[in-house]
């Protein structure tokens, strides 16, 4: 039986791709930048997983992460790239300034509130996700909130669960499950630890063989039949 759920936020409870269009274009404006176009959003939205995925396998420091993907950015398309640090320091918190919910996600979460433990596992900024937690009204649901920058290790090292599993008390990790959209991250991190793992899969990607789920779910209001 499930007792614990771990969430992951971006793609999972919370539709991270518009929160991230809303702010990059907001921040166009704010710095003078001229129109960011859906072109132009589609590259960046390429080059930040591809960042993101070198933070994953510890190619990059996280101050290399979000510094050098709007340095690349802005100089695929002429942008002065000294801009790139304070444009990352206000994009952390104009981030937190749109929410989406995935299917729900607020209402689900409610709704599990002391059937089960529920806990943020997130590899997102503290600015950022400080933020969407409160405005979102996820974070006060929930039974604690575990951000990699604040634990010092990321998802999907096994040293990020271990710190979790201590600080919850884990007794029994068969009872535990990660919940999440990314499969480098997310599922990944739930294999490295040795607990269940759920695929949020919306759009019906295929699943490589290189990963092992034990659940795949299209929409977030299936994890309750997971729960029973």
């Amino acid at each position: 039986m499930i007792k614990t759920i771990l969430w992951d936020v971006d793609g999972t409870l919370l539709d991270f791709d518009a929160a991230e269009r809303a702010a990059i274009r907001t921040l166009f404006d704010a710095f003078g930048l001229g129109e960011c176009t859906d072109t132009m959003l589609a590259r960046y939205h390429e080059i930040n997983i591809g960042f993101w995925q070198k933070l994953e396998r510890n190619e990059l420091t996280r101050s290399q992460v979000l510094v050098g993907r709007f340095e690349q950015f802005f100089n695929e398309y002429g942008i002065n790239t000294e801009t790139a640090p304070e444009f990352n320091q206000r994009y952390q918190l104009t981030l937190g300034e749109t929410i989406v919910y995935h299917d729900d996600s607020l209402d689900i979460v409610k709704g599990l509130k002391g059937k089960v433990r529920q806990y943020v596992v997130s590899n997102g900024t503290i600015a950022a996700q400080t933020k969407k937690l409160d405005r979102s009204k996820l974070g006060e649901q929930m039974d604690g909130i575990f951000l990699s920058e604040e634990l010092g290790v990321d998802k999907p090292d096994i040293a990020f669960f271990n710190k979790v599993f201590s600080a919850i008390h884990a007794d029994d990790l068969s009872t535990i499950m990660i919940v999440g959209d990314s499969l480098t991250s997310d599922i990944l991190g739930g294999m490295n630890a040795g607990i269940r793992t759920c695929w949020y899969n919306p759009e019906g990607k295929p699943l490589p063989d290189t990963h092992k789920v034990d659940y795949i779910i299209s929409d977030l209001h299936e994890l309750t039949d997971l729960l029973v």
